[in-house]
C-alpha cells in the first residue's frame, strides 16, 4: 500500500511538471494557449500531402486528414495520449494505416511527447511524426488561413 502511494505521487508529479511547459492563460479555468489553431496545422500539412481534410466516418467522427495510405489525427503536443486513440480508432474504421501527426510549437520543450507517441507506435503499430510552426510558411507572425485564430483579436478577460 505504502509502495502504490509513493508511486501515485511520482506519477503525478512528473505530470505536473510536464504541464508546466505550456503557457497557460485563465479565463475561468486554466487552460493552454496556442498561437495557431490545430485545423491550420491540419490544413497546411494535408494541403502539401494532398489529403481529405476532415473525412467523415460513418459513424459522424471526422478523420483530420484522410489519405490512399493513411488516417492522420493531428494534435498538440499536450493532447498526445488523446491522438494516439483517434488514430487508432480511424485506422480502424477507415481500413488505412493510424498515423499521428503531433505538433510541436517550442520543439526542445515539447519533444519527450513525440517520444512517447513514437514508443507506443512501435508497440501498436501505427506511425507517427512531429510538424513546427514552420509548416504554416508564417509571414509578420501571421499563418494563410484566415481561420486561424493569429487573425483574431483574443481579449482575455479578467475574473
Amino acid at each position: 500500500m505504502k509502495k502504490n502511494i509513493i508511486l501515485f505521487f511520482l506519477i503525478i508529479s512528473s505530470i505536473t511538471v510536464n504541464a508546466e511547459i505550456f503557457e497557460h492563460r485563465y479565463d475561468r479555468c486554466k487552460y493552454v494557449f496556442h498561437s495557431h489553431n490545430e485545423s491550420s496545422y491540419q490544413h497546411a500539412y494535408c494541403q502539401a500531402i494532398g489529403g481529405i481534410e476532415e473525412y467523415e466516418n460513418t459513424d459522424k467522427t471526422r478523420v483530420d486528414c484522410l489519405t490512399n495510405r493513411y488516417a492522420v489525427e493531428f494534435d498538440f503536443a499536450n493532447k498526445w495520449a488523446e491522438s494516439v486513440g483517434q488514430a487508432e480508432y480511424y485506422a480502424l474504421k477507415t481500413g488505412k494505416r493510424g498515423k499521428v501527426v503531433l505538433i510541436l510549437e517550442d520543439s526542445k520543450k515539447e519533444f519527450v511527447y513525440y517520444d512517447r507517441v513514437k514508443k507506443l507506435s512501435e508497440i501498436h503499430n501505427f506511425d507517427v511524426e512531429f510538424i513546427t510552426p514552420e509548416i504554416l510558411n508564417l509571414k509578420g507572425g501571421k499563418c494563410p488561413y484566415p481561420d486561424c485564430k493569429c487573425y483574431k483579436n483574443y481579449h482575455i478577460k479578467s475574473l
